[in-house]
């Protein structure tokens, strides 16, 4: 199957001239030119300073699997509080820090994130869960033999969405414009999106939650709105905006990453058919080929951070107070980490990706994330016989995120 962007461009020779601010630059016609662009980089450049581009500053990329690892394990050197991705670190800083846990760091990091790990155990999210495996049958359902559909707009949209609004107790009338809002944040379909459309989108999810936690802090449930709402650090109630900060990091990312993953797994089964007979054979367990569309699909391409202090990374040193940022993209396909990285194998084992980062700000939402996809994938084996691609998929626009936004496909039923 063939990808198109309107905004497909040649990427360049030299890795000076190469910008990572740039969505273009991730909207390559061709995926196995990112990849021999990453190699170069873990192998030429693996501590790589990104020149100041549009008026914007300079910062470092990281490509290599043992770097990424080392940063996201050390909190006492790096911080996330001035921003943990281009978007904000570049601009300065995130509005959000010291109240969302995203941007949060030490002891009020812990303090929020065990208020809301409540909501997120495995036990606390059996009813979810169950909800996720309904939901995606049923959905299958709705397409199976027809002769043709757009797996995005029908079934990837519809699945994250409605599991993370379940965990929240949004209503349904109000999840088509969460979703909307969602989409216009942090990518778009194409380079016309712009960033005062994606800024009225932020502020509407915010007003958003604002009403809801308003309402919830009178009428508590046992969502994870209400955990916030109703919930206490140190005797004390969290403020309205870190209960709305919150929310609204939730709602983006329990949306954006689950359904890039989820297109991405169906794109690699039409894309390597022989990994789809080994699936649909039973050759192939849905936790291994969970982990490996993680790995193969990668949809938050990087995280950041800010030195605190001077810091040697392989022989350089980052002075205090620069942007790093650490590209997942590039580790997970690591060779010196994963054997034939470049292989689709969804038997693959060990599979130690960092998809959802890693140390102090590992994804809160991975075991939901994990299980949406694990839905995904037992139903597909249980229910489709065969998946024929029936157009051109189409890349998202963006620089933080990877993945499509279109996939035209037709399912037969088993």
């Amino acid at each position: 199957m063939t990808t198109t962007t309107e905004t497909a461009h040649a990427l360049p020779t030299d890795l000076d001239a190469v910008d990572l601010t740039d969505p273009r630059t991730f909207v390559t016609g061709d995926p196995a030119e990112l990849h021999d662009l990453w190699q170069r980089f873990r192998t030429e450049r693996p501590v790589h300073h990104h020149r100041a581009t549009g008026g914007l500053p300079g910062f470092w990329a990281l490509t290599r699997y043992e770097d990424v690892m080392a940063v996201y394990k050390d909190s006492s050197r790096f911080t996330s509080e001035r921003g943990n991705v281009l978007s904000t670190l570049l601009q300065g800083g995130d509005s959000a820090a010291g109240k969302m846990l995203a941007v949060s760091d030490g002891a009020r990091h812990r303090a929020i994130r065990n208020l809301m790990l409540k909501s997120f155990s495995p036990r606390a999210l059996g009813h979810v869960v169950e909800q996720v495996r309904g939901r995606t049958r049923d959905l299958l359902s709705q397409v199976l033999d027809r002769d043709g559909f757009d797996y995005a707009e029908a079934m990837a949209e519809h699945i994250p969405m409605g599991t993370i609004c379940d965990l929240m107790a949004v209503p349904p009338q109000d999840r088509q414009a969460l979703l909307d809002w969602n989409k216009q944040v942090l990518s778009a379909d194409s380079s016309e999106g712009t960033a005062d459309e994606a800024w009225l989108a932020r502020n509407e999810i915010l007003l958003y939650f604002s009403d809801l936690a308003r309402s919830r802090r009178k009428n508590p449930g046992d969502d994870v709105i209400s955990a916030l709402a109703t919930g206490e650090i140190e005797g004390r109630p969290l403020t309205e905006e870190e209960i709305i900060f919150n929310c609204y990091s939730l709602i983006i990312g329990g949306d954006e990453s689950s359904r890039m993953a989820s297109i991405g797994a169906v794109l690699g089964f039409i894309e390597h058919p022989e990994q789809w007979r080994a699936f649909k054979a039973g050759e192939v367990t849905v936790d291994s080929a969970t982990e490996e569309v993680l790995r193969w699909t990668t949809p938050a391409m990087h995280f950041g951070r800010r030195a605190l202090v001077d810091v040697e990374i392989a022989g350089r040193t980052i002075p205090a107070g620069d942007i790093v940022t650490l590209w997942n993209t590039s580790a997970n396909f690591d060779g010196d980490v994963f054997a034939d990285p470049r292989s689709y194998d969804l038997a693959r084992t060990p599979n130690k990706h960092v998809t959802f980062g890693f140390g102090p700000h590992f994804c809160l939402g991975a075991f939901l994330g994990r299980e949406e996809l694990k839905a995904l994938l037992a139903a597909m084996r249980d229910m489709v016989g065969a998946i024929e691609p029936k157009g051109e998929a189409r890349r998202v626009y963006s620089n933080f995120l990877y993945g499509y936004s279109s996939l035209p496909v037709a399912f037969r039923g088993a």
